[in-house]
């Protein structure tokens, strides 16, 4: 793939981003670097591994996954809001 500065506009508005004129070249550059790096890895044979390969079998241990409140905190919290009911805060009413 060419790094130009025609596929440099096209990132920009992709992104959003604007790249200041004299660093125009040095982004197209980084970019060559990278995407010929990304190009390596499609010389890589990879007939052979598996499509779920992992560097362990070991899966993640899981945690008993149960709510808890405690009313505590809640109650530390709503004292310090302005105004505050049925533990809510009360806010402004911002969308007419």
């Amino acid at each position: 793939m060419e790094v130009d500065d025609a596929l440099l506009v096209k990132l920009e508005k992709l992104s959003f981003l604007k790249v200041s004129d004299d660093k125009r070249e040095e982004i197209i550059s980084q970019l060559s670097e990278i995407v010929s790096f990304v190009d390596n890895l499609s010389e890589l044979d990879t007939q052979e591994v598996e499509g779920n390969f992992a560097m362990s079998d070991a899966s993640t241990l899981l945690r008993v996954d149960s709510a808890h409140c405690d009313k505590k905190v809640n109650d530390d919290i709503l004292k310090h809001a302005p105004q505050s009911a049925d533990n809510f805060f009360i806010v402004p009413k911002i969308i007419e």
